[in-house]
């Protein structure tokens, strides 16, 4: 298995900063390029910020804040990395041209992981002579407090940079899943995607505000997604009986249910209508103050989810 030390991230927006905190925090340097005027003020602030959450979390034991460089071209970040964490705009012209800038660089060991949430591993993989050593990583938002990533190789991935991935992220603290076949969006997006469509719908359709449909969701089943999965919980409410009981019992109503969701479309006059929703439930609260807040909030309840799992 390669021996990660050292890695770099390409693109250093709010995915890419995290990135960075959360890669120092683990006890690896790091090299981050990103063209963008201000970018090392930025970053090394986003960093000591997120440094006290994952303080909280107990991931900062093994590593220094000040372990990271700037550089001022993707070519020269690479040099020396053995985990490239990829986060450039999702346009495939600027992925492609990175891509082609830092092949050349690139440790024969190294592994490349993009972040991108919206292209496919397949349209990506045109960017590279050789795309053996480039997988998908997609993290959620924000990386260095939410443990999930998708990975993706397929057949024209070495067979060893997957789970070279896996391990790597499984030691910084991250729970990966494995995504099968290429779809758009991946698996966690999709499944947020058709919850945020219905969302929409119960607002647009004036079944309840935005507010309480968001309150819906953070007091009753997010709560309990939180610590098991949709089929997992179903089964639960079966008792004994379990899945198969569950769905002999179920089938009319949530059939039922299906046919009645909505499909709206993103348009500017939802959109609006949802920034309106938006901005009365949380009384102009600004935006710097709600990130706070859902930081603090899953910071303690990774805190709880780690003490239930270690048998604390």
């Amino acid at each position: 298995m390669v021996e990660i030390s050292h890695t770099a991230v390409l693109g250093a927006g709010t995915i890419g900063a995290s990135w960075t905190a959360l890669f120092l925090a683990s006890g690896r340097s790091v090299t981050v390029y990103d063209p963008a005027d201000g970018v090392e003020s930025g970053v090394r602030a986003y960093i000591d910020q997120a440094w006290k959450s994952m303080d909280e979390l107990g991931l900062t034991t093994r590593g220094s804040p000040d372990q990271v460089t700037f550089v001022r071209s993707a070519r020269e970040a690479v040099e020396g990395a053995d985990f490239v964490q990829e986060n450039v705009p999702e346009r495939l012209p600027i992925k492609h041209a990175i891509f082609a800038e830092i092949e050349p660089g690139i440790a024969p060991h190294a592994v490349i992981a993009s972040s991108a949430s919206g292209l496919t591993l397949g349209q990506m993989q045109a960017g590279w002579q050789n795309p053996g050593r480039f997988i998908l990583g997609h993290p959620f938002n924000p990386p260095h407090l939410i443990p999930l990533v998708e990975v993706m190789g397929n057949d024209l991935t070495d067979a060893d940079a997957v789970s070279t991935a896996e391990a790597f992220y499984k030691d910084i603290g991250k729970v990966t899943i494995r995504v099968n076949k290429e779809v758009p969006g991946h698996v966690a997006n999709r499944l947020q995607a058709a919850v945020w469509r219905e969302a929409i719908h119960l607002v647009q359709t004036g079944v309840a505000s935005v507010g309480d449909v968001d309150k819906a969701m953070s007091a009753g089943p997010g709560l309990r997604w939180a610590a098991m999965g949709p089929t997992t919980l179903f089964s639960l409410g079966a008792g004994s009986g379990g899945l198969p009981a569950f769905c002999d019992h179920f089938a009319d109503t949530f059939n039922g249910w299906w046919d009645d969701l909505g499909t709206p479309q993103l348009t500017p006059e939802v959109a609006e209508l949802l920034a309106q929703g938006l901005v009365a439930s949380h009384n102009d609260t600004s935006v710097e103050e709600l990130a706070a807040l859902r930081d603090a909030r899953i910071v303690k309840m990774q805190a709880a989810l780690t003490e239930v799992k270690e048998g604390k």
